[in-house]
């Protein structure tokens, strides 16, 4: 399963946002610049983040974007929701009764797909913006895929 460029790049702007505007409006071409990100598309992203109410826009000289709350209220899972990103690992619409194979029926490894979203959805929502800008996501998926090739060398 694969995040989309649309729910990366969404975390990757309210990220840079978290951690350059310090209250201060940040013009999106600043973020564009930084994050080496479209600004079209991000003008694209940052609508749908004000209709979620996670950004506010300032207008006039010095404007630019602010977040509406604070970066430890909010949620990753809320960033990616935000942009239409659908959590899911599964081809099959969330509670419907109706599978992905061709007949409509649910495949062999459904549940599996299916719970495999939910963690990651769980995972995304137990994460905060202030715990991505400030460092403290660290990977710790990285730790046991070394200790795994330790294990193996042994």
């Amino acid at each position: 399963m694969r995040l989309s460029t649309k729910g990366r790049y969404a975390v990757m702007a309210m990220v840079d946002l978290a951690k350059c505007g310090s209250g201060r409006p940040v013009a999106l071409s600043e973020i564009a610049e930084r994050q080496e990100i479209s600004l079209s598309y991000l003008e694209q992203l940052f609508a749908k983040l004000r209709r979620a109410e996670l950004v506010s826009s300032v207008r006039g000289p010095g404007g630019g974007y602010v977040l509406s709350r604070r970066a430890d209220e909010t949620r990753i899972a809320d960033i990616i929701l935000a942009v239409d990103e659908p959590i899911r690992a599964t081809r099959c619409s969330p509670g419907s009764a109706a599978g992905c194979t061709g007949n409509k029926s649910r495949c062999a490894t459904h549940d599996l797909w299916e719970e495999l979203s939910n963690l990651i959805h769980l995972f995304f929502n137990s994460i905060t913006l202030a715990d991505v800008a400030d460092g403290r996501v660290l990977g710790k998926s990285g730790v046991i895929h070394q200790h795994r090739h330790v294990a193996a060398a042994e």
